[in-house]
């Protein structure tokens, strides 16, 4: 059955009320970095829980719907989706523990032709209990076995590319060998980014870094580059999903400062010097 336009596009997702403790706010800063250094006390205040913080990609983790693109309903080819692009934008700070709410919705479905797929962006607004809306999320899901159905939606705006220009910042972080085991605790538990017969038979050599894990080292990168590690700083992060990592690569971001203020910035696996993360753009407030 192929990809069902009105039926996607219509998808009814239940409200997810997803509660968190200071357990799991620092379990996903070390799952991106954070606190390699112990005595760093900017890495600190999100990893120990004195006057403990959230780190604001957090987010990414809460509230989230499931993997509902392997409903049968949805005539999609699941086996073939990969994650396209991740946009959020914070609206206020996420307490160190709490219940969030999570409403998703699927805002585009966009048809590329029957040799490219098609991509289906998802929208989430995470909710604190009295309503207060913390964070806005987009994730693009690029179908790649399910283009050709003939109607769609436009493709929203997209993201800019990073200048053609030696970069204003560099900011290299190590990525653990044990980074996607720790990650994985978070949420995502695809055998995919821990068992080395699953991923041969993915077509990886070892397993991968999972997608959301890098878009958090580039946050953990740009939040100490461009904010001393004040993360309260960060108010956007966008990119696009270019290439997978190996847990024990060194992650090089690349960031230039724009004239609007906002940051640009890039990511490549250092050690094969290969583009991961592109298009990133960043707004991050004085």
């Amino acid at each position: 059955m192929p990809l069902d336009y009105a039926t996607v596009k219509d998808w009814r997702f239940d409200d997810v009320r997803q509660r968190y403790d200071e357990k799991d706010a620092m379990l996903y800063a070390l799952g991106i970095g954070l606190g390699q250094d112990p005595e760093d006390t900017g890495q600190l205040r999100y990893v120990y829980e004195k006057d403990l913080q959230a780190f604001p990609t957090l987010c990414v983790v809460l509230g989230y719907p499931g993997f509902w693109v392997q409903d049968p309903r949805a005539g999609i080819d699941w086996v073939k989706v990969v994650h396209g692009e991740q946009r959020l934008t914070l609206h206020a700070p996420l307490p160190a523990s709490g219940v969030v709410v999570g409403k998703s919705r699927n805002t585009h479905v966009i048809d590329k032709g029957a040799d490219k797929g098609a991509i289906i962006v998802t929208e989430r607004t995470l909710h604190s209990e009295d309503g207060t809306c913390l964070a806005t999320l987009q994730q693009s899901t690029f179908c790649r076995g399910d283009g050709g159905f003939g109607q769609g939606d436009a493709s929203p705006p997209p993201l800019p590319a990073a200048p053609d220009s030696e970069p204003d910042l560099r900011c290299e972080l190590r990525i653990p060998p044990n980074a996607a085991l720790l990650y994985r605790l978070n949420a995502d538990r695809n055998p995919l980014h821990a068992d080395p017969e699953v991923a041969r038979q993915a077509g990886y050599p070892r397993p991968i870094l999972h997608g959301l894990c890098t878009y958090g080292l580039a946050a953990h990168a740009i939040v100490k580059t461009c904010c001393g590690y004040d993360a309260s700083r960060l108010a956007s992060l966008n990119t696009r999903f270019s290439a997978p990592v190996y847990p024990g690569e060194t992650l090089q971001c690349d960031i230039w400062r724009m004239p609007d203020g906002q940051v640009r910035f890039l990511a490549r696996a250092r050690e094969r010097n290969v583009v991961v993360l592109s298009n990133g753009t960043a707004t991050v407030q004085p």
